[in-house]
């Protein structure tokens, strides 16, 4: 059977016209929602497949949160690195109006505004992460340096 081409997402478009080379995955939206599940259904290391959180801070800014899929954000490192007082998830409700994703299809790529981004320090250990192609169900494999340029992101410690 032949491959259909996947609709580009947002995330995708980010990334070629910002001439940055990756590799679309995709995978059954309906067999895998977690970072886990998605990392076991396409025979990688859950390390290297992340995820992206987006909180608010007291300030009532926006900040995106990328993590590995086993990790947990630690919300004071969170703080910490962003300079608030306290960050805490925004709630579900309130993702897709704000970035234009939806739960388990979050993207750091191409997101509705352009906000302050961290990527967990791990990941400059990996020639290639794995993050969500901006749709459920597809996964994009990029040079996390790259990624951090596209983005304007810090690498930060900050996972619990």
């Amino acid at each position: 059977m032949a491959k259909t081409k996947t609709e580009k997402t947002n995330a995708m478009r980010l990334l070629d016209t910002s001439n940055i080379s990756y590799i679309e995955h995709e995978y059954d939206p309906e067999k895998a929602l977690s970072a886990k599940e998605v990392a076991n259904i396409m025979n990688q290391d859950v390390e290297q497949v992340f995820k992206t959180l987006v909180t608010i801070g007291k300030s009532k800014e926006h900040y995106v949160f990328v993590v590995p899929g086993e990790g947990e954000l630690d919300l004071k490192k969170a703080a910490k690195v962003s300079g608030e007082k306290f960050i805490e998830m925004i709630p579900q409700k309130d993702l897709l109006p704000l970035t234009g994703y939806i739960h388990g299809g979050c993207s750091p790529l191409g997101m509705k505004k352009k906000f302050k981004t961290f990527i967990d320090e791990t990941a400059q250990l990996f020639d290639t992460i794995f993050v969500s192609g901006g749709k459920r169900g597809l996964q994009i494999e990029v040079n996390p340096l790259k990624l951090a340029e596209v983005v304007e992101a810090t690498f930060a410690d900050i996972q619990g």
